[in-house]
């Protein structure tokens, strides 16, 4: 019989300014406990959507990093929604 496993899914948002978006996201992923970070602009579009399970694992990385950087150089106001496990 399979086990019942109480799996909720813990969600926080941070509105930040677009430089603070590369710092967050660097924190966000050293903490280790989140599983997905989701980057929208101020009207709620999703801009960067990005499971960290996966960007963790070596040199993928680094192009992740980057493209959030690039993202944060062009929008002026965003929102970051963190899945934690």
């Amino acid at each position: 019989m399979p086990k019942k496993t109480n799996s909720k899914k813990k969600q926080e948002q941070f509105k930040l300014d677009g430089h603070e978006v590369l710092k967050k996201v660097k924190e966000l992923i050293r903490e280790g406990n989140v599983r997905r970070i989701i980057i929208k602009n101020e009207k709620g579009k999703v801009l960067m959507e990005i499971p960290v399970t996966i960007a963790v694992v070596g040199a993928v990385f680094a192009p992740v990093l980057a493209a959030v950087g690039a993202l944060a150089a062009v929008i002026n106001k965003c929102n970051i929604e963190v899945e934690r496990k």
